[in-house]
């Protein structure tokens, strides 16, 4: 298998200023180029109402995406949500919600209802996963399972430089290279794991260089480049459905907020650091390029937000109309045939 090693250089098609690298012809183009900008503003619609409403005491802990878009929409954009999974950690929402899951799923995931993890019948997706890397086995045995049930599909799952140092990360790595497992691995470094640098971490030159350890391609992306994710992932999702093995990207990004709503980054961010690296906003760029080509304006963004803020609005008022779960539902949805001592628990419990 020939193995393909990370550029000396993030792979990088749209520049900051949002114009194109010569000669290249976007793949994400038409009504999927639009649909995905819609998602990442989305994402940032859900940021800021999610951290308001953390701290109005109406919600639970929330990581935000800002900064990540790119890398998660880029990626998710290759896939096909019909026959195509996405496992992932807990900053890919845009990505479960390509998928078909529900974004009134997610808020009552972020305001502690068991009910937030149940995913809907036909929809490729795991539920979120707090314990760091626990997810990646879990998405490679399932890519594993799918090729020997004779299916094509894919599996993308997520992470981020902090998980790659967990025991669980090189399993499962090594275990896809030997089993050519169809995944795509996409191992967002956005610079931090919590408050430590990435320069703490690792020695190596590149996370995506240890992808020639594992035996399986490896690309280095500028993360903040919708078209170079999706580029990349396009390539490494369609290696993986031809049965040519997993591929490692390494999404090189920055975290512009906060780990989560209880972390203080003004304690260890410098802050002329962040604001030369807002300047690379994933968001921005896209908008650039978008209104260079007529696809949108000032008018059209704005119409656009406010429909999304009504979307986010409608599915908070159908969350908080909701029963709060009783006792039950910590014993719902965990097994499709209930152990008699889960049956004891859940009997103890009422």
């Amino acid at each position: 298998m020939s193995t393909q090693i990370d550029h000396a250089e993030p792979l990088r098609l749209l520049a900051p200023d949002g114009t194109l690298a010569a000669g290249h012809v976007p793949a994400l183009e038409g009504d999927e180029l639009l649909g995905a900008w819609r998602a990442m503003l989305r994402s940032r619609t859900v940021d800021e109402r999610c951290f308001s409403l953390q701290r109005q005491g109406r919600m639970g802990t929330f990581s935000p995406i800002n900064g990540e878009e790119a890398a998660v929409i880029g990626s998710a954009w290759t896939l096909d949500p019909a026959r195509d999974w996405v496992v992932p950690q807990y900053r890919e929402l845009p990505a479960m919600l390509r998928q078909g899951y529900r974004l009134a799923q997610a808020l009552a995931y972020y305001r502690g209802d068991p009910a937030g993890s149940r995913i809907d019948p036909g929809v490729h997706v795991l539920p979120y996963q707090i314990s760091l890397a626990a997810q990646i086995p879990h998405a490679v045995g399932l890519a594993w399972g799918l090729r020997h049930q004779g299916s094509d599909a894919v599996v993308c799952t997520y992470f981020g430089d902090g998980a790659s140092s967990e025991g669980d990360a090189h399993e499962a790595l090594n275990l896809a290279g030997v089993r050519r497992a169809p995944v795509v691995f996409v191992l967002k470094n956005n610079g931090w794991a919590i408050s430590t640098p990435v320069r703490k971490q690792t020695a190596a030159t590149s996370f995506a260089a240890r992808a020639a350890g594992y035996g399986m391609a490896g690309e280095l992306v500028d993360g903040n480049d919708l078209f170079a994710m999706h580029d990349a992932c396009s390539r490494a999702t369609a290696r993986a459905r031809a049965g040519d093995g997993p591929t490692l990207i390494e999404a090189r990004t920055y975290r512009m907020g906060p780990h989560n709503t209880s972390d203080d980054p003004t304690r260890y961010v410098d802050p002329v650091e962040l604001e030369e690296r807002r300047a690379l906003d994933p968001v921005a760029r896209v908008r650039r390029y978008l209104t260079s080509e007529g696809l949108i304006d000032e008018g059209s963004e704005q119409r656009l937000v406010a429909e999304l803020r009504a979307e986010f609005d409608a599915a908070v008022a159908e969350v908080e109309a909701r029963a709060a779960p009783g006792p039950d539902a910590l014993f719902d949805h965990v097994y499709a045939r209930p152990p008699a001592r889960l049956e004891q628990q859940r009997r103890e419990a009422r």
